[in-house]
């Protein structure tokens, strides 16, 4: 699909999820017998990163790297030692400037949601160490 969104030139359809399949280790348990807060963070920044690698294009991925900004994290139900979860992420929201909104969501084996997040990321330009603009041709390959 061409783009559409008007001058911006940014694709008008979120690209299909991103999806992959994660079982907590025994140091991801707390002491409450299920998995930490802090290892969910973590979990929410293997994700985007799994996704940017797995979708941007080789120039940009050699050319940018991605800070977080902000965490917004719901945290809606436990997993414990050795249950999977489902995680599901996708961009829902056009860049705006340096910024990239993401979604993640957990849900373990019965599809009920445990956690989820949006995260706000900044690209910044490897070279130069400095924020950057997500351009059209930086966001077109998360979109359809």
């Amino acid at each position: 699909m061409p783009f559409s969104c008007g001058s911006l030139g940014w694709p008008a359809e979120a690209m299909a999820d991103f999806t992959r399949t994660i079982t907590p280790e025994p140091g991801d348990i707390d002491e409450l017998g299920h998995v930490n807060n802090a290892v969910w963070v973590r979990w929410v920044q293997d994700m985007a990163t799994a996704h940017w690698s797995a979708v941007a294009r080789a120039e940009d991925q050699a050319a940018f790297i991605w800070v977080v900004v902000r965490h917004e994290i719901d945290y809606l139900g436990n997993v414990g030692p050795g249950e999977p979860v489902t995680a599901r992420t996708w961009i829902s929201d056009m860049p705006k400037g340096a910024r990239f909104d993401r979604n993640v969501e957990f849900t373990d084996a019965a599809g009920k949601l445990v956690v989820r997040a949006k995260t706000t990321w900044a690209m910044i330009d490897k070279a130069s160490g400095r924020i950057a603009r997500v351009r059209a041709e930086v966001a077109a390959p998360f979109f359809s």
